[in-house]
């Protein structure tokens, strides 16, 4: 009996390795021009990268652009960016592209209780940074009383938090029709109780942190699961939480409400058909832009004479780099 017990243990252990192996290999084409620039006018442009960590590897291939461009990072989350200025500009309009190599990595964290020998340790700071509010994101008022209330009754974080997912999972819509959505205000959603996958991770964090449970948001694309190359419309967000003994846990509630079969799956894991860019909100750049800190940063800022310019076209494409890899998640 014990022996089959033992046998059964270490299927499991080894199908949960097995899933966390799977991995996508594409590259990704980030492009953009910035349009009906005045002549003389002052000219600054940042461009988010995305970065290699322990889920993805990413290799920049090429960085082009009409102006020279110069990497740096912002201090807070250290998210890495492109920086180009122009005191006077020279032309109506400057394009940008950056070509990347990536290998995303299928991300499963088991949640069995026992605690992971190599689990991420939080610091002081990143413990406190993953409490506090954000402009958008408040973790006082409406969402804490909604929290208190789903979470009445859990006795652990991992309790607790699965209880916020099945809220946030039953009672929002993925839904972008009319005006409001896509801003990540917690109170919206709240009230809306529809939006896309920044309202949906908006509202998650806030009640989360309103329990005293770390969590964070990342932004980035999802790669299309039904076809090997093509564009790239929108970003994506996701977010991730923090238990003591396991370590940041990801979530994607806005996946599990467009493919209600993976409901149980995206509570613990995030799969290979994304690439991450940055993480965290109110971001202010570097060197600093002028105007207010951003809400997030995925798509390209660019000021001029100080002020947001928003006559930006962007266009991202992707390309499987193997018609074999994997496209969709298990």
């Amino acid at each position: 009996m014990r022996r089959a017990l033992l046998l059964l243990l270490l299927s499991a252990v080894f199908a949960v390795s097995a899933r966390a192996e799977e991995s996508r290999h594409f590259t990704f084409r980030y492009e953009f021009t910035v349009r009906n620039i005045t002549p003389g006018e002052r000219v600054r442009v940042w461009i988010p990268l995305a970065h290699s960590d322990q889920f993805q590897t990413v290799k920049m291939v090429s960085s082009t652009g009409d102006l020279p461009l110069k990497k740096t990072s912002e201090r807070e989350y250290g998210n890495e960016m492109l920086y180009a200025s122009e005191e006077k500009a020279s032309k109506a309009e400057y394009h940008f592209t950056v070509e990347y190599d990536v290998v995303r990595n299928e991300r499963v964290v088991p949640l069995s209780g026992t605690p992971h020998l190599a689990a991420a340790k939080l610091s002081e700071r990143e413990r406190q940074r993953s409490l506090e509010p954000d402009r958008l994101v408040p973790v006082t008022g409406l969402p804490a009383e909604i929290a208190a209330k789903e979470a009445a009754g859990r006795s652990t974080d991992l309790e607790r938090a699965r209880a916020l997912y099945e809220y946030v999972f039953r009672t929002m819509k993925y839904d972008k029709s009319g005006a409001g959505w896509g801003r990540g205000d917690t109170l919206w959603a709240c009230d809306s109780k529809r939006g896309n996958c920044t309202d949906f991770h908006s509202l998650f964090i806030s009640m989360a942190r309103s329990q005293k449970i770390p969590a964070r948001y990342e932004m980035g694309f999802s790669i299309p699961t039904d076809k090997h190359s093509g564009e790239v419309a929108g970003y994506h967000c996701w977010s991730d939480f923090y238990l003591k003994g396991t370590g940041w846990v990801p979530v994607d509630i806005s996946e599990a409400w467009k493919h209600p079969e993976k409901h149980d799956y995206f509570f613990g894991a995030h799969d290979v058909n994304r690439v991450q860019f940055t993480m965290g909100r109110d971001i202010t750049l570097s060197p600093p832009q002028q105007g207010q800190p951003l809400n997030y940063f995925v798509f390209p800022y660019v000021e001029v004479d100080g002020k947001e310019f928003s006559n930006v076209a962007t266009r991202n494409s992707f390309a499987d780099v193997s018609s074999g890899t994997a496209v969709a998640s298990r």
